[in-house]
């Protein structure tokens, strides 16, 4: 019974938090989930779980779909122009892992994909720190 009261409690907080997190935060929170979706990915290939493989690499496909939507190139110039050109990327490589269901790919991909959370990471440390 109390697992359960904490389960609920955590689930309000998960869910408040994300309904609290800056900009910033969520686009965090969304190259994390890229990460751990695109792991999750390379793990169903390697166990041969088809439909798992393909949930995962939808998902971190879907992530990065939100994120070169939501890219103001506009006001971004040449580097948000450069990052579309990134997740354009890494969108059409996920792609052809979910096809070919290929460990190869995924391995060449998933480094990228934390490049990216690194780069937000830093971004965001550096937009703190000069508040």
């Amino acid at each position: 019974m109390a697992m359960n009261a904490y389960g609920n409690a955590f689930n309000t907080y998960k869910s408040n938090s994300i309904n609290f997190a800056s900009k910033d935060q969520l686009l965090i929170m969304l190259v994390d989930g890229a990460v751990k979706f695109s792991k999750m990915g390379r793990q169903a290939i390697i166990d041969k779980d088809i439909n798992k493989a393909h949930e995962n690499i939808i998902k971190t496909q879907n992530i990065f779909y939100e994120l070169m939507s939501t890219l103001d190139v506009a006001k971004g110039g040449e580097w948000a122009e450069s990052l579309i050109k990134v997740y354009d990327f890494i969108t059409r490589r996920l792609m052809d892992a979910n096809i070919k269901k290929s460990e190869a790919i995924m391995n060449e991909i998933i480094p990228l994909i934390e490049t990216v959370r690194e780069t937000w990471n830093e971004a965001y440390k550096k937009s703190k720190s000069s508040l």
